[in-house]
């Protein structure tokens, strides 16, 4: 049985480094240190879009707590 899988849903190493602006390379080093959210289907990464921009919205809050809470 197939699912089909909306086009977009995953994203690559590259597409996550722009979405980020960050370099390719600390895309891999996070997510080989499962820090950033993906799997390897082979020998490449792939990332659910969904998963990222829940990961960057995560992190912006913990953040933000973070420093509120140093500035008490």
């Amino acid at each position: 049985r197939w699912v089909m899988i909306e086009q977009g849903e995953f994203w690559t190493a590259e597409e996550v480094s722009k979405y980020l602006r960050i370099p390719q390379s600390t895309v891999y080093k996070l997510a080989q240190d499962k820090v950033l959210p993906g799997f390897k289907v082979g020998k490449h990464w792939r990332f659910r879009e969904s998963t990222i921009k829940d990961w960057v919205r995560n992190n912006e809050m913990h953040s933000r707590e973070t420093r509120e809470n140093h500035s008490k």
